[in-house]
């Protein structure tokens, strides 16, 4: 039962940290906050992520390219563009690892708003800090696993980062509903989104990128922005209409900010 509990904290603060910081703030900014807190989610994202933990900057300038490149042949990880989530997940790792080590070229327009912290993102650019997540993961499965089963959790936890980006990536443009007709195959997978926070209102999310509520219709439900309501209620982050920092072409070629596109 403990590991039960350790794999579901676990994964909750993963896709939470993925979801609010790497995605809504690092790669969006549909809100601010300040510099304290911004550590402090940055910081949390670290641990959260441990082993598998994604960079903001590389995590925000691969989200932008895939929403100026939805589902073409220059989106970094579109299931329309691969035959398999496998070779899709691959394919994914080395174009982070390019952007990672800055050995890709980026347009400008791509750049800039998303939190940097040398500390953290240096040290887990090194092997051994990601060698101590890895041991911590496998001694609490030696000390607390209590059934054969649950051991098939702990790869899981090794991957906690690329596994959320796989179901998200894969599952929300190729399975599921549309609400509104755009020029990329975005889907919502699912109509209560507990799973992975909100992430599998892909649709939504690609006709209003700017919006931090992924749900917009009565039934659908988007967990992380109810925590996000509440962190602004107390004052921890703000609302703030700010464009994010690249153009996306539409249906008609023009450039404009965001993925806009008419409704179905």
């Amino acid at each position: 039962m403990a590991i039960v509990v350790f794999f579901s904290i676990h994964y909750l603060l993963s896709i939470f940290s993925q979801t609010f910081f790497l995605h809504r703030y690092a790669s969006h900014r549909m809100f601010t906050m300040s510099k304290v807190w911004e550590r402090f989610f940055h910081f949390l994202t670290y641990v959260s992520q441990g082993a598998s933990y994604l960079n903001p900057r590389a995590y925000a300038l691969m989200h932008r390219l895939h929403h100026a490149y939805s589902d073409t042949e220059r989106d970094p990880h579109s299931p329309t563009q691969f035959k398999n989530v496998m070779t899709m997940m691959v394919a994914t790792k080395k174009r982070y690892d390019g952007l990672l080590n800055r050995m890709e070229r980026i347009d400008e327009r791509f750049k800039g708003g998303y939190p940097e912290w040398p500390l953290i993102d240096q040290l887990s650019n090194y092997r051994w800090p990601m060698l101590m997540w890895l041991a911590f993961y496998l001694a609490m499965y030696i000390g607390f696993a209590d059934a054969a089963w649950q051991w098939l959790l702990l790869p899981i936890q090794f991957l906690m980062g690329p596994f959320h980006g796989a179901i998200v990536n894969w599952c929300g443009h190729k399975y599921g509903y549309r609400n509104f007709a755009v020029s990329d195959q975005s889907r919502n997978t699912l109509f209560f989104d507990v799973v992975c926070m909100g992430e599998l209102f892909q649709n939504n999310h690609h006709r209003y990128c700017s919006d931090p509520n992924f749900a917009k219709r009565w039934f659908e439900i988007d967990p992380c922005f109810a925590v996000i309501r509440l962190l602004a209620f107390v004052g921890i982050i703000q609302w703030n209409k700010v464009e994010v920092p690249y153009e996306a072409e539409d249906a008609d070629g023009e450039l404009s900010w965001g993925a806009q596109s008419k409704e179905a």
